[in-house]
């Protein structure tokens, strides 16, 4: 099918608007698994023409995803990697893990970024960071869609790594998200070291529903359960 290559649209405004001369790529993945890390990648590009082909990861298939991370790695001005662990992402909430792994992210990069273009429409980066939220932005901008790719390709080779030991979790294809072989596995044997044990797929998991980990909201506040899917799906 085809579709709009990405442009430096956003980044130029940015620059116009801001004065901002560096600016960064954000994008995610493993949000909505159900084990593994949640993965940011920050990354770097300048006005240059990308390579062809780019656009958001979800688009691709896994041999040209592979392939593009491979081009974008040296293509890219910089670009670096932040993880929230499984147990961050239960103590904390996602949305603060989010951010826990935007900030390592971009604290590794070479120089700090004078702004930061995010896909999505929630700011979860906040101050004293500068931020442009953009909806799609893994398609339309430049330097989200490489960072998109990137992460995506890193962490799927994370989760079949930690699927080494796990092979019922079947995480080299799943990634740690919701398929018929994870859920097979999950009853059977129940979650790994490497499961999200805040999650709601635990509710329809009687014999393992004792390991379920409930943070305190000493605040007052409601939980947070975006993009906690359950066991029907």
């Amino acid at each position: 099918m085809p579709y709009e290559p990405p442009t430096h649209t956003v980044e130029r405004s940015l620059r116009a608007t801001t004065g901002a001369k560096i600016i960064a790529g954000v994008d995610e993945v493993g949000r909505g698994a159900w084990a593994g890390p949640v993965t940011v990648c920050a990354a770097v590009t300048g006005l240059r023409r990308p390579p062809e082909g780019l656009t958001d990861s979800k688009l691709l298939t896994i041999k040209r995803r592979t392939e593009l991370a491979g081009i974008l790695r040296t293509w890219v001005t910089s670009y670096a990697l932040g993880h929230a662990s499984p147990e961050e992402i239960d103590e904390r909430g996602m949305t603060a893990a989010l951010r826990l792994a935007a900030v390592r992210a971009l604290d590794a990069l070479p120089v700090r970024p004078d702004a930061v273009i995010l896909d999505g429409k929630h700011d979860y980066l906040g101050a004293p960071w500068k931020v442009r939220t953009v909806i799609k932005g893994d398609r339309s901008c430049v330097a989200v869609a490489a960072a998109s790719v990137i992460a995506k390709v890193q962490r799927d080779k994370m989760m079949a790594e930690l699927g080494i030991d796990h092979a019922d979790f079947g995480f080299a294809d799943n990634a740690g998200y919701p398929s018929p072989v994870h859920k097979a596995a999950l009853e059977e044997r129940g979650p790994t070291p490497y499961h999200r044990l805040s999650w709601a797929y635990l509710d329809a998991l009687p014999q393992w529903r004792h390991l379920k980990k409930v943070r305190s909201w000493a605040d007052g506040s409601v939980p947070e359960i975006e993009g906690q899917l359950g066991f029907d799906f």
